[in-house]
Protein backbone atom coordinates (compact mmCIF):
# COMPACT_ATOMS: atom_id res chain seq x y z
CA UNK A 1 0.00 0.00 0.00
CA UNK A 2 1.20 3.58 -0.67
CA UNK A 3 2.14 6.02 2.43
CA UNK A 4 0.41 9.44 2.37
CA UNK A 5 2.07 13.06 2.39
CA UNK A 6 3.66 12.17 5.70
CA UNK A 7 4.83 8.70 5.02
CA UNK A 8 2.90 7.04 6.64
CA UNK A 9 1.14 4.07 5.96
CA UNK A 10 -3.05 4.57 5.83
CA UNK A 11 -4.67 1.80 7.70
CA UNK A 12 -6.55 -0.06 5.70
CA UNK A 13 -7.59 0.91 2.04
CA UNK A 14 -8.58 4.65 1.49
CA UNK A 15 -9.92 3.54 -1.77
CA UNK A 16 -12.24 0.82 -0.07
CA UNK A 17 -13.36 3.03 2.15
CA UNK A 18 -14.22 6.18 -0.61
CA UNK A 19 -15.89 3.22 -2.58
CA UNK A 20 -17.90 1.81 0.16
CA UNK A 21 -19.17 5.08 1.50
CA UNK A 22 -20.27 6.32 -1.93
CA UNK A 23 -22.47 2.71 -2.53
CA UNK A 24 -23.87 3.57 0.85
CA UNK A 25 -25.15 6.43 -0.57
CA UNK A 26 -25.90 5.46 -4.00
CA UNK A 27 -23.59 7.95 -5.86
CA UNK A 28 -20.97 8.20 -8.30
CA UNK A 29 -17.51 9.57 -8.41
CA UNK A 30 -15.64 10.62 -11.62
CA UNK A 31 -11.52 11.26 -11.88
CA UNK A 32 -9.67 13.74 -13.51
CA UNK A 33 -5.80 13.24 -13.33
CA UNK A 34 -2.36 15.28 -14.65
CA UNK A 35 0.59 14.27 -12.31
CA UNK A 36 -1.19 11.21 -11.14
CA UNK A 37 -1.59 10.02 -14.97
CA UNK A 38 -4.45 7.58 -13.98
CA UNK A 39 -3.02 6.00 -10.91
CA UNK A 40 -6.15 7.37 -8.92
CA UNK A 41 -8.64 5.67 -11.43
CA UNK A 42 -6.44 2.62 -11.01
CA UNK A 43 -6.47 2.39 -7.36
CA UNK A 44 -9.93 3.24 -7.23
CA UNK A 45 -11.37 0.31 -9.91
CA UNK A 46 -8.61 -2.33 -7.54
CA UNK A 47 -11.99 -2.62 -5.39
CA UNK A 48 -14.26 -5.09 -5.70
CA UNK A 49 -17.93 -3.59 -6.97
CA UNK A 50 -16.78 -0.71 -7.81
CA UNK A 51 -18.44 -0.46 -11.00
CA UNK A 52 -22.00 0.51 -8.69
CA UNK A 53 -19.91 4.01 -8.38
CA UNK A 54 -17.09 4.65 -10.87
CA UNK A 55 -18.30 6.45 -13.75
CA UNK A 56 -14.56 6.97 -15.20
CA UNK A 57 -11.75 9.50 -15.37
CA UNK A 58 -9.66 11.59 -17.65
CA UNK A 59 -6.15 11.78 -17.90
CA UNK A 60 -5.06 15.22 -19.10
CA UNK A 61 -1.23 15.62 -18.99
CA UNK A 62 -0.90 17.75 -21.40
CA UNK A 63 -1.93 21.74 -20.37
CA UNK A 64 -4.50 22.16 -23.34
CA UNK A 65 -6.57 18.34 -23.05
CA UNK A 66 -7.55 20.36 -18.86
CA UNK A 67 -9.42 22.95 -21.28
CA UNK A 68 -10.39 20.39 -24.00
CA UNK A 69 -11.88 17.23 -22.13
CA UNK A 70 -12.03 18.59 -18.59
CA UNK A 71 -13.24 22.09 -19.32
CA UNK A 72 -11.49 23.86 -17.80
CA UNK A 73 -11.13 27.94 -19.18
CA UNK A 74 -8.15 28.32 -20.97
CA UNK A 75 -8.38 31.82 -19.73
CA UNK A 76 -7.36 30.32 -16.36
CA UNK A 77 -4.57 27.84 -17.32
CA UNK A 78 -3.42 30.87 -19.57
CA UNK A 79 -3.00 33.28 -16.07
CA UNK A 80 -1.59 30.61 -13.74
CA UNK A 81 -0.25 27.63 -15.77
CA UNK A 82 -1.61 23.59 -14.76
CA UNK A 83 -0.46 23.49 -11.43
CA UNK A 84 -3.09 25.92 -9.31
CA UNK A 85 -5.48 25.71 -6.77
CA UNK A 86 -8.32 26.46 -9.11
CA UNK A 87 -7.27 25.17 -11.80
CA UNK A 88 -7.40 21.96 -9.63
CA UNK A 89 -10.98 22.58 -8.37
CA UNK A 90 -11.87 23.23 -12.04
CA UNK A 91 -10.78 19.68 -13.10
CA UNK A 92 -12.49 18.17 -10.16
CA UNK A 93 -15.91 20.08 -11.07
CA UNK A 94 -15.51 19.53 -15.23
CA UNK A 95 -14.86 15.48 -14.40
CA UNK A 96 -17.66 15.44 -12.47
CA UNK A 97 -19.79 17.43 -15.25
CA UNK A 98 -18.73 15.78 -18.07
CA UNK A 99 -18.76 11.85 -17.00
CA UNK A 100 -22.31 12.91 -15.29
CA UNK A 101 -21.07 12.45 -11.42
CA UNK A 102 -22.12 12.67 -8.27
CA UNK A 103 -18.71 13.62 -6.87
CA UNK A 104 -15.19 14.63 -9.31
CA UNK A 105 -11.81 13.96 -7.85
CA UNK A 106 -8.88 15.40 -9.37
CA UNK A 107 -4.88 15.72 -9.31
CA UNK A 108 -2.61 18.41 -10.19
CA UNK A 109 1.01 19.00 -9.57
CA UNK A 110 4.97 18.71 -9.86
CA UNK A 111 6.36 15.40 -9.72
CA UNK A 112 9.50 15.76 -10.84
CA UNK A 113 12.55 15.26 -11.36
CA UNK A 114 12.85 19.63 -12.38
CA UNK A 115 10.33 22.11 -11.42
CA UNK A 116 7.62 23.06 -13.90
CA UNK A 117 6.64 26.96 -15.00
CA UNK A 118 8.38 28.01 -11.53
CA UNK A 119 6.96 25.79 -9.47
CA UNK A 120 8.63 23.45 -7.08
CA UNK A 121 9.01 19.48 -7.17
CA UNK A 122 6.43 18.20 -4.78
CA UNK A 123 3.62 20.85 -5.25
CA UNK A 124 0.54 19.11 -5.47
CA UNK A 125 -3.28 19.95 -5.43
CA UNK A 126 -6.13 17.77 -5.04
CA UNK A 127 -9.47 18.65 -5.22
CA UNK A 128 -12.65 17.35 -5.00
CA UNK A 129 -15.94 18.70 -6.26
CA UNK A 130 -19.67 16.99 -4.78
CA UNK A 131 -23.43 18.05 -4.38
CA UNK A 132 -22.86 20.66 -1.99
CA UNK A 133 -19.22 22.41 -3.47
CA UNK A 134 -15.84 21.89 -4.03
CA UNK A 135 -12.67 21.39 -1.78
CA UNK A 136 -9.20 21.75 -2.25
CA UNK A 137 -6.10 21.00 -0.68
CA UNK A 138 -2.59 22.05 -1.13
CA UNK A 139 0.43 19.13 -0.84
CA UNK A 140 4.40 20.16 -0.27
CA UNK A 141 5.69 16.52 -0.63
CA UNK A 142 9.33 15.34 -0.36
CA UNK A 143 10.90 12.58 -2.00
CA UNK A 144 11.09 11.38 -5.28
CA UNK A 145 9.06 10.82 -8.27
CA UNK A 146 6.89 7.67 -7.39
CA UNK A 147 6.21 8.91 -3.83
CA UNK A 148 5.22 12.28 -4.81
CA UNK A 149 2.33 10.35 -7.41
CA UNK A 150 1.26 7.84 -4.96
CA UNK A 151 1.18 10.56 -2.07
CA UNK A 152 -1.09 12.50 -4.16
CA UNK A 153 -3.26 9.54 -4.61
CA UNK A 154 -3.60 8.70 -0.96
CA UNK A 155 -4.82 12.27 -0.30
CA UNK A 156 -6.92 12.81 -3.22
CA UNK A 157 -9.05 9.94 -1.57
CA UNK A 158 -8.69 11.02 2.30
CA UNK A 159 -9.84 14.35 1.31
CA UNK A 160 -13.08 12.67 -0.67
CA UNK A 161 -13.54 10.80 2.55
CA UNK A 162 -13.68 13.61 4.68
CA UNK A 163 -15.55 15.68 2.77
CA UNK A 164 -18.10 13.09 2.49
CA UNK A 165 -18.04 13.01 6.23
CA UNK A 166 -18.62 16.03 6.56
CA UNK A 167 -21.57 15.89 4.41
CA UNK A 168 -22.84 13.03 6.71
CA UNK A 169 -22.51 14.95 9.80
CA UNK A 170 -24.12 18.05 8.08
CA UNK A 171 -27.26 15.88 7.30
CA UNK A 172 -27.20 13.67 10.54
CA UNK A 173 -27.23 17.20 12.35
CA UNK A 174 -29.89 18.57 10.77
CA UNK A 175 -32.20 15.31 10.96
CA UNK A 176 -31.60 15.74 14.56
CA UNK A 177 -32.88 19.03 14.71
CA UNK A 178 -35.31 18.91 12.44
CA UNK A 179 -36.73 16.01 15.00
CA UNK A 180 -35.96 17.83 18.47
CA UNK A 181 -37.94 20.82 16.51
CA UNK A 182 -40.37 17.78 15.76
CA UNK A 183 -40.56 16.88 18.98
CA UNK A 184 -41.47 20.48 20.32
CA UNK A 185 -44.52 21.06 18.76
Amino acid sequence: MDSDADGARPVGSPAAGVVHSLAERHETLATVESLTGGLLAASIVEIAGVSGIFRGGLVVYATELKSQLAGVAEDLLADRGPVDPDVAVALAEGGRRRCGADWGLATTGVAGPEPQDGKPVGLVYVAVAGPAGADVRQLDLNGGRDHIRSAAVVEALRLLAERIHRVDAGEAEAGRTDTAAAGRR
